[in-house]
């Protein structure tokens, strides 16, 4: 019974220590060489452009406002929507009623002060002629001098009111400005234009679509680096599948600033010979503001990559390089002896993948470590689970 008892007791504690052991396997991570923990990328000479963006919205070069200076009904129009104008062609009438009597109206008291002018006319000859025989005061004819110049002023007061009462009933038919295109028609037949406070616009052409503007905010940390004549490539939402060009025409000094955040107006000159290009359209917008040829390029993951018990050293030592290079500073890993070993560089331009390396004895074909797999490993994903 005792031996049988004390079998028991030693086959149960060998279960456990078993267990124990299979269970500190699975859970220990896998010891892995040096080649198999790390990620290496090769060093490699290639080009690199280095952009910044920003979305934007395009514009006609010249977008002319067509207003009215007079108020009336309109009673024809002659343009719409997308139809070609050429500079001098009507576009629309108001209704000339209230004008065409305020002229004649006008006119009626420029032909009254006429009548006034030759009375007065007459009244100073006929003074003139008496006072020589003494017959009439100087005073009398001092009055009637006086009246004819009177009479003369009404009359050049009495034009000009016939003038500007002509030239409103003109303003009743407007014309076009410029040659283009109608982009925008505001009023329709029927409709009241009033002009007593502003002068409300009744049509938009565009001058010639087939040059356009992107106008578009880069944030003042940006637009530092951003020159007139630079290129830009955009894309819009109606051709996805095409990179349309330009070419940076002005950086506008007049900032933007909303909730703390400072933009200034990029405007980016368009050719559009197709016009497929729209008015309005929302334009994705990069300016490529710094190039190499043949430059020394390394993955940014590798720049991001330290291993965890030299970072702070390397963090030292990679400052120190920076001070030394004049620029930005960054720390590469190669791997010698099986380690990590830390390799300071200047960096230059940037990519959304590449960055490029100045400063250092790298040169293409050496490998650079991007990552660990035996760091990512301790969070599970490089444990073994079970028996293979």
């Amino acid at each position: 019974m005792n031996q049988r008892l004390t079998r028991n007791i030693v086959i149960g504690l060998l279960v456990f220590a078993g267990g124990g052991a299979g269970t500190w396997w699975l859970v220990t991570p896998k010891q892995m060489t040096a080649t198999e923990r790390y990620v290496t990328a090769a060093v490699e000479h290639s080009d690199i452009s280095q952009t910044v963006s920003a979305n934007g919205t395009l514009n006609p070069v010249v977008l002319v406002s067509v207003g009215s200076q007079v108020s009336g009904i309109v009673k024809k129009l002659y343009a719409d929507y997308n139809d070609k104008v050429k500079a001098g062609q009507v576009l629309l009438e108001l209704d000339p009623a209230l004008t065409r009597a305020q002229l004649q109206q006008s006119e009626a008291t420029l032909a009254s002060a006429k009548a006034s002018l030759d009375l007065a006319k007459a009244n100073e000859i006929r003074n003139r002629g008496l006072y020589a025989k003494e017959y009439v005061t100087r005073q009398d004819l001092d009055t009637s001098v006086q009246a004819l110049k009177a009479a003369e002023a009404q009359v050049a007061l009495a034009a000009a009111q016939v003038a500007r009462d002509r030239t409103n009933f003109n303003y009743t038919v407007i014309r076009s400005p410029v040659s283009g295109v109608v982009v925008s028609r505001e009023v329709d037949v029927g409709q009241t234009v009033a002009a007593s406070f502003q002068t409300p616009t009744l049509f938009k052409i565009a001058q010639d679509l087939s040059k356009m503007q992107i106008d578009s905010s880069y944030a003042e940390a940006d637009v530092g680096s951003i020159r007139v004549g630079q290129p830009a490539t955009f894309r819009v939402d109606a051709f996805p599948d095409r990179t349309f060009q330009g070419v940076v025409r002005q950086v506008r000094l007049n900032p933007t600033t909303q909730q703390n955040v400072v933009t200034y107006d990029v405007v980016i000159s368009v050719e559009n010979p197709e016009q497929v290009l729209l008015p309005g359209m929302t334009a994705y917008v990069s300016i490529t503001v710094a190039k190499r040829k043949e430059a020394l390029l390394v993955p940014n993951a590798a720049l991001r990559f330290h291993p965890t018990e030299t970072v702070q050293q390397a963090k030292s030592r990679s400052d120190d390089a920076a001070q030394q290079d004049g620029g930005i500073a960054g720390t590469l890993y190669v791997l010698q002896d099986g380690q990590p070993k830390a390799v300071h560089v200047g960096i230059g331009i940037s990519d959304s993948r590449m960055s490029e390396v100045l400063g250092s004895n790298l040169k293409a074909g050496d490998k650079v470590i991007v990552s660990d797999r035996q760091a990512a490993g301790t969070s599970g994903t490089n444990r073994r689970m079970g028996p293979f």
